[in-house]
């Protein structure tokens, strides 16, 4: 009985090529493969070696062909480029051998795989975890593929792309690249400052051979016209970076250097609890300003029926934010001190906003009692008079809350914004309906009777921490 070698020549060149390939490829009685192949292999066949050589898509038949050799008593070589075992000939060979219930000895010998010659010629691209997808739908559903795709893009894995185009195979390329736009935007899985189709992108043709093409690109730039099925295509994860000589470069670790600072442990928590929350939503789609306040909300609260009772005007969070960016925004005024409390000190201070609650007021105390209304009420009096144009956040008091409505109605309160999360039995929804008709004035409002301190003021955090919406790194000011 004879033995069979399934050989990875590497990716063309004679460098590339293993020793331990060359010797195997020398001493064999005979040697089977794509007919391509043998141009690479041609210098080391000995006189009177065996060459069977068929066209693509001839796998099978090949592997039928070295088995009958083998059990003739001859060493025989199966040649398969790049790594035998990556796409290559050596799991059918293994297969067969169970199928046909023969005692040939089968032996695998590793070369360097298409996908690790294009990253040496890229730069350093694969430092960090790794997955590998081919395109070609041929043995696998699309379908099962562009999950696959998928789970790459969000997993921030670097991924390498195989078999990326043929004549039939036209659009799964755009695919892949609308996909991986799709779920790194969608993630936030991309460096500060930049956006998912920043990401580099580097694609390399006819790796280690003669007509060799080296291009690096972005994931938005990238032009899927520009590839071909001789082509490898590399994507970087969220840290990966072109540098000053054009080479594609993937760190070992994430945020290591001072422009991309360690994320502290509270944040690195409150990241992977909005990650997870995300990927819980009923609805993937919300608007980014809308989602950003949602994720809030439930986090607060471990409650997903915030997806169904969370209410924002269209734009509303964005809006807000701008205005404090711009410093038309600079108080918050809330219904109760646990509202303030919750507001992060640190994103206050950062972006020069004060929050007040009057409701320690001396003046609140004798105004209520006057008046005959509640403590809550008399703050929101003193507060329009002193700040008409804040934006107010109630969490406790929906008296408070019907307060300022009456107060905008009579021409005496302008709010920048209102959230609307007072919560309880009496009163509650109405208060919430009669901010509503307000159309002009941004609007965040916790339907129904849930509410709270926690949430008015979580909702405040959201609207602070709206320029780390879309990278999705909540807890900055921790």
């Amino acid at each position: 009985m004879g033995k069979i070698i399934v050989a990875g020549i590497g990716p063309g060149s004679r460098e590339d090529m293993t020793p331990a390939v060359q010797q195997a490829v020398s001493s064999a009685d005979a040697v089977v493969g794509y007919k391509y192949y043998f141009q690479f292999i041609g210098p080391y066949l000995s006189e009177g070696c065996e060459c069977v050589d068929t066209g693509m898509k001839k796998e099978r038949e090949r592997a039928e062909q070295a088995f009958l050799l083998a059990e003739q008593g001859k060493t025989v070589v199966v040649v398969s480029s790049g790594d035998a075992g990556i796409y290559g000939m050596a799991p059918l060979m293994f297969e067969m051998r169970q199928q046909r219930q023969t005692d040939v000895d089968i032996e695998v010998l590793p070369g360097i795989s298409a996908f690790q010659k294009a990253a040496s010629l890229l730069g350093a691209p694969i430092g960090h975890d790794l997955c590998i997808i081919s395109l070609s739908d041929l043995m696998t559903p699309w379908e099962f593929i562009e999950r696959r795709i998928r789970a790459a893009a969000s997993g921030d894995f670097v991924t390498a792309v195989y078999n990326p185009k043929s004549h039939g195979r036209y659009w799964q390329l755009y695919r892949l690249q609308e996909l991986f736009i799709e779920e790194r935007q969608r993630s936030g899985l991309f460096r500060p400052g930049m956006s998912a189709a920043d990401i580099p992108v580097g694609y390399v043709r006819q790796a280690g051979r003669e007509d060799e093409q080296v291009r690096v690109t972005s994931l938005g730039a990238f032009d899927p016209e520009d590839v071909d099925m001789f082509t490898v295509i590399l994507i970087g994860n969220s840290q990966s970076y072109v540098d000053a000589d054009g080479k594609m470069v993937t760190p070992r670790g994430y945020f290591r250097d001072d422009e991309f600072p360690v994320e502290k442990v509270g944040q690195s928590i409150m990241t992977e609890s909005f990650r997870t929350i995300e990927g819980e939503l009923s609805r993937r789609d919300w608007p980014l300003d809308h989602k950003w306040a949602l994720l809030h909300a439930i986090h607060t609260t471990a409650d997903f029926d915030m997806e169904k009772i969370l209410y924002t005007d269209e734009g509303a969070v964005e809006t807000l934010y701008n205005k404090v960016e711009d410093g038309t925004l600079k108080t918050i005024v809330t219904d109760v001190t646990m509202v303030t409390s919750g507001i992060r000190k640190g994103a206050l201070q950062r972006l020069g906003v004060e929050a007040k609650c009057y409701l320690g007021d001396p003046r609140v105390a004798d105004m209520a009692a006057t008046l005959g209304i509640t403590r809550t009420q008399a703050g929101i009096r003193l507060a329009v008079e002193e700040h008409p144009d804040a934006l107010f956040a109630f969490g406790n008091a929906p008296t408070a809350l019907m307060e300022l409505c009456d107060l905008i109605r009579h021409g005496k309160a302008c709010p920048a914004g209102i959230i609307a999360a007072p919560v309880g039995f009496v009163h509650v929804r109405e208060s919430k309906h009669m901010v509503k008709p307000f159309r002009d004035i941004p609007k965040i409002i916790v339907e129904g009777r849930k509410g709270g301190s926690n949430l008015a003021a979580t909702l405040c955090n959201a609207i602070l921490t709206f320029d780390d919406a879309a990278q999705l790194r909540p807890g900055r000011d921790l």
